[in-house]
């Protein structure tokens, strides 16, 4: 699940509480791990997701992060002109992002072989979105203001941050990650022709050079299922998809160039077992026989859901997909 060692769980909030903040449980490895962990444990999921954030590249990058009770994350001096831009640094990750390593390492001793390990990381407009705005939005004005009267500036700094990005990645794959997810979060927010301007080239360039060997790469773009065939064509090997799109349209649209993850609406966690489980069988209906689906959320589980209807949708899943696949067998 998306973001799935999430403030649902009362085991993250007991860790939640011992960090002080969300920042410094990202940054403290016993810590992170323990979250790290606590799906496998308590709900008995098929992958390891790594506990951090998006924003701690830009961070390296030395930019300076806080996240604010209520309004998430915050970078005080927001980049707005060439002049901001020019003091970025490009980040050593392990140094200026050992800490991310260091999880990385202890979760796969933790885990033994028993699941996979998944790292991750924002898209490059995403995180420039953010880097420029200086935090979340609903229309990301600043960042659209200087993508339409300073592209070259955008283009810039999508440069540095693809480059700092294909280090982390590359660092947590060195590290131990076994699967690399990239959300570009607010590239469904652009145009076709400004996507294909400003987010598409640098997924391409990201995924292609990574050194991943056999390690997939899933790319995520929420409210971006206009541009399923192009983003087949990146380099990843698995395309998740949000609520908007049947998987089975998706499926129909890319054939096999590329594995499908998704795509249950989060909310339909907020319902009852019985609903949970109609919707799962769904979802397996739409996409049809065979391989090359993972069942996942079509975006983050949100914090006010039962840990017993979490469990009721890993439940359902591996109960019920082994009758859609030519070789069932179903982990767990």
């Amino acid at each position: 699940m998306m973001r799935q060692a999430g403030r649902y769980l009362p085991e993250y909030q007991a860790i939640r509480a011992k960090a002080g903040d969300f920042l410094s449980l990202c940054q403290n490895p016993a810590l992170a791990t323990e979250v790290t962990l606590q799906p496998i444990d308590r709900l008995g999921v098929d992958a390891a997701i790594l506990f951090s954030d998006i924003l701690v590249v830009p961070q390296a990058m030395g930019m300076s992060l806080r996240f604010e009770e209520g309004r998430g994350p915050i970078f005080p001096d927001p980049l707005r002109d060439a002049a901001a831009i020019a003091k970025l640094t490009l980040p050593d990750p392990n140094t200026d992002l050992d800490y991310v390593m260091d999880t990385i390492v202890r979760v796969k001793d933790r885990l033994a072989g028993s699941v996979p390990l998944i790292g991750f990381c924002g898209a490059p407009w995403t995180l420039a979105a953010y880097m420029i705005e200086g935090s979340g939005s609903r229309d990301f004005g600043h960042a659209k203001t200087m993508l339409y009267t300073q592209p070259d500036l955008l283009h810039h700094l999508l440069d540095q941050v693809t480059e700092s990005l294909t280090l982390y990645l590359n660092a947590q794959v060195a590290a131990g990650a076994q699967a690399l997810q990239i959300f570009d979060t607010w590239g469904g927010l652009l145009s076709t022709p400004a996507f294909r301007a400003f987010s598409l080239p640098y997924l391409r360039r990201l995924i292609g050079s990574l050194n991943k060997g056999d390690v997939p790469v899933i790319l995520f773009v929420k409210g971006g299922g206009q541009w399923l065939e192009e983003l087949a064509d990146t380099g990843a090997g698995v395309l998740g998809l949000d609520w908007t799109i049947p998987i089975g349209a998706a499926r129909a649209r890319v054939g096999d160039r590329v594995a499908l993850q998704g795509n249950m609406d989060p909310g339909v966690l907020l319902s009852n077992p019985a609903t949970i489980q109609r919707e799962v069988q769904d979802i397996l209906l739409s996409y049809g026989p065979g391989s090359g689906h993972v069942m996942n959320l079509g975006h983050g589980i949100t914090p006010t859901v039962p840990v017993a209807n979490a469990q009721a949708f890993i439940t359902a899943t591996q109960e019920l997909s082994g009758t859609f696949h030519t070789h069932a067998e179903v982990a767990r």
